[in-house]
This record gives structure tokens, sequence and C-alpha cells, in this order.
């Protein structure tokens, strides 16, 4: 356990406030809340959670006074509110004082018309917690499909334990002028400690967020922690997207905790394997690809950017085999992605050199600047597997004009830019394909006829 969770104090109203130079030992309290509710909200793409602390304190008609201690903790004391969630006409919160010469406490003055129990809500940033995201994908032993999992872990170095906690993880870029973490540990919150007390920002509006750029989307996310979570919600607000995990969790300090995101079954999946050698070498790749849509029976939401595992199931047994792993950027709803997986030994390319000739010169002050070259390839492809494979081959030529013509099982043909083509083709399992291809590059002036 913390210091911080515990140290929050209701002081007996008509007992004078001692405020001693080295400790706080001699008030009287009157008794010690313990947290009744907590929900953080963590940012990935900045190290800032914003935290509400839900606690029932005891309130006694007139002036009250309240401590509050974030030391130890990498809590924004710039940030912190404090609103009553019940009787909040009758309770005013008057200022936020930082004691001089004691660092990591303030006293909130509030006014009660009220007497007795009151839950309280607690609102502020911190830094040091955080989370990624990754991914486990189960292909089926046909690879037409797969189970995909999405995991969170969370992380947490903040200095205070969150037991019970209700997460939410936010997708999105913020803007800070300031670094919580460096705000956590000014000397004094607003600078050179002084007698007077610093009011606390103004009750009803948004957080005193100078530091932060971008309100509307701080607003979203106080708005959606205080919902009950029923189930693993994404909610979108703006330029950010809200993930709601399931249940509550103990995510104490110092400690790292795995959450489960979404699971999702039988997602269809193409298997393709790529040729090129300009691009990958003299060996195929394999890539996986699918789409986040809800034919995909995903596309609910977007997904964050992470690291994906992928395993295959070999027998009835459910053993897996490890195929590979890639690390994906943020996936948009309806988007397509292909994953990266690797130099492939099951699938092979060779394309041989058959032919070469060049005729057409054109001449300039007795030097050559133009000619056509002329290249026979021929292009062998086979499939180990016992499953079919999809190929597809890439030629690059080194110009941007040239003619092209094809011969044997290619399959489909197509122009993917100026100078690039591919050939797409199915093998069955265990199979082979040949195909060949003449093609005329024309060189420096016999470029721009051959146009």
């Amino acid at each position: 356990m913390s210091s911080f969770t515990g140290k929050l104090i209701v002081l007996i109203a008509a007992l004078s406030l001692v405020v001693p130079t080295v400790s706080w030992g001699k008030v009287d309290l009157v008794t010690l809340p313990v947290r009744d509710r907590v929900q953080i909200t963590i940012y990935n793409s900045a190290d800032i959670t914003l935290a509400r602390d839900i606690r029932s304190l005891t309130m006694r008609k007139g002036p009250n006074r309240l401590q509050f201690s974030w030391a130890g903790t990498l809590i924004d004391p710039t940030s912190l509110e404090m609103l009553p969630l019940a009787q909040a006409r009758k309770i005013t919160t008057q200022s936020l004082e930082y004691p001089p010469r004691v660092t990591g406490l303030g006293i909130w003055n509030l006014d009660s018309q009220v007497t007795g129990k009151v839950p309280f809500e607690i609102t502020y940033f911190t830094s040091g917690i955080s989370w990624k995201a990754y991914y486990l994908a189960t292909l089926t032993s046909d690879e037409s499909s797969m189970r995909l999992q999405g995991y969170v872990r969370v992380n947490n170095s903040s200095g205070e334990d969150y037991e019970n906690a209700e997460t939410r993880l936010i997708v999105g870029k913020i803007n800070l002028l300031d670094q919580i973490a460096a705000l956590a540990r000014r000397q004094q919150p607003y600078g050179r400690p002084g007698p007077r007390p610093v009011p606390m920002p103004a009750l009803g509006g948004a957080y005193d967020m100078a530091y932060m750029a971008k309100e509307e989307g701080m607003r979203a996310a106080k708005s959606a922690v205080m919902r009950a979570p029923k189930e693993i919600k994404k909610e979108g607000f703006s330029e950010y997207f809200l993930y709601t995990i399931e249940g509550t969790e103990d995510i104490d300090n110092g400690w790292g905790k795995r959450m489960i995101s979404f699971d999702a079954g039988k997602v269809p999946v193409k298997n393709l394997y790529r040729y090129e050698e300009q691009r990958y070498g003299m060996m195929p790749i394999r890539f996986l690809s699918f789409k986040n849509d809800e034919k995909h029976t995903l596309g609910k939401e977007p997904i964050p950017g992470g690291l994906v595992k992928v395993f295959r199931n070999v027998d009835d047994q459910d053993h897996l085999s490890y195929i590979g792993a890639q690390s994906v950027k943020y996936i948009p709803k309806d988007e397509e992605v292909a994953l990266n997986l690797g130099v492939s030994q099951d699938v092979s390319v060779k394309p041989t050199l058959m032919g070469f000739s060049t005729d057409h010169y054109e001449w300039k002050n007795d030097r050559i600047k133009g000619w056509d070259e002329h290249l026979t390839f021929k292009v062998n492809v086979a499939n180990y597997r016992d499953i079919p494979a999809k190929v597809e081959v890439r030629r690059n030529f080194p110009v941007t004009t040239w003619k092209l013509s094809s011969e044997g099982d290619y399959g489909k043909y197509e122009k993917v830019d100026k100078d690039t083509v591919q050939y797409t083709m199915e093998l069955p399992p265990h199979s082979k394909k040949e195909f060949s291809y003449n093609v005329t590059l024309y060189k420096g002036s016999r470029s721009a006829k051959s146009r």
C-alpha cells in the first residue's frame, strides 16, 4: 500500500489548524475514509493518466478543512479538483491551500450546510502509468481463419496503488505544454510559497488544463469514466478513442497487469506469398491479411497498434506451431492489414535469365545516346505445402518505358506502376508452375521515341 491511499483526512471544523514548520502531527482526526471507487483513464500517446477517486467524507455544518497528501506519487497538484456528488448546492469548495515549507500536501477549505457523510469526487492527473496492446492470432489447420485475441498490459510506476480500479484506455494524440511528472516534482505547485491560499480551479468547468491543448478529448474521457463497466466498450470521441476494460482490476504500484481487450473467433484470413527481388531479396515473403470490418467478425472499433504473434493449430490436440510476429500500427475500421511473417521456405520462386540482346542504337557526335534491350526470363514457382498457396511475383524494370509479352501458366497479369508488373497465381498443394516473359527496355533517347 502506498502512502497516498489513506491520506485524505477530514479535520474537525471547530479546531484551529496549527501550521507547523516540520510536520502535521498535531492535527486531530475525525475520520480516515477509504476509497469507495476509483477510475483511471490512461493515455498511450503521452505520460498522463486521469484519475477519479470517489470517497464518502463526513461533513460538519459550517467550515470543513480537508487534508490531502500526494507525497511519494507523481500526481500533478495543479490539476487537483474536488466536487461533491450529492448536496452540491449545500457544499461550497472555497479554496485549496498549499502550506509553505510542506511538500506534497494540500488543504481544502469547504463550507457545508449539511451534516453527515457525503460522496465526493477527487480528480487529478498523474504520470507513471502506461499501457501497450498486443495480440495473439491462432490460425486453423487449413489457415482459412484465425482466432484473434487482443490484450493490453498496464504498467504502474506512479507511486500509488489503485485497488479495484475501473480502467479506461485512450488511443489518440494530445499536445502537452508541460509534463505531468515535472509538475508533480516541483517544490511548490504554484512556484514560491506564500502566506495566501491559492484558489482552486472554478467548479463546474473543464479541468484547469492550461497545459492541455485539447480540452474536448479530456472532457470526453471525464464523461466516459463515470459509466459502470458492464462489458468491454470502445467509443469514439473526436480524435480520441476510448477502450473500457470490463470489471475492475488491482493495479499496484511497481507491477504490470495483463487485461483482455477482445476475443474474436473465426476471423477470415488470406495467405499470400510475395516475391520481389528489389524489395525483399531472393526469397518469397509470407503475408497474412485480414480486414477490420464486420464481415471478418471485427470492425466494431479501431484496433490499437501493437505486436501480433501468429500461431497455427497443427492437430486435433490443439498443439501449436509458431509462425511469426509483426508490430502493426493503429488499424482503423474497414481497413485491411497485411502481417509480414518473414521469409518462407515452403514456397519458392526462381527467375532465370534465358536471353539478352541489344539493338536500335542511336548515335550523336560518335556517342551512343539510345538503344533497346531485349530480355527473356523463365520463372519457376513451387508450393511445397499441404494447403494451397497464393503467390505474387513482382518484376521491376530499370526504366519506365518498356514492352512486355508473357507465355505459360502465369495466372493474372497486371501493371502495378510505371516500372513494376505483377503475376498472381494460385498453386494447389505440392504443385509447380512455370511461365516466361519477354521484355524490351527502351534506354536513353529511345525512351522518348517509344512512348
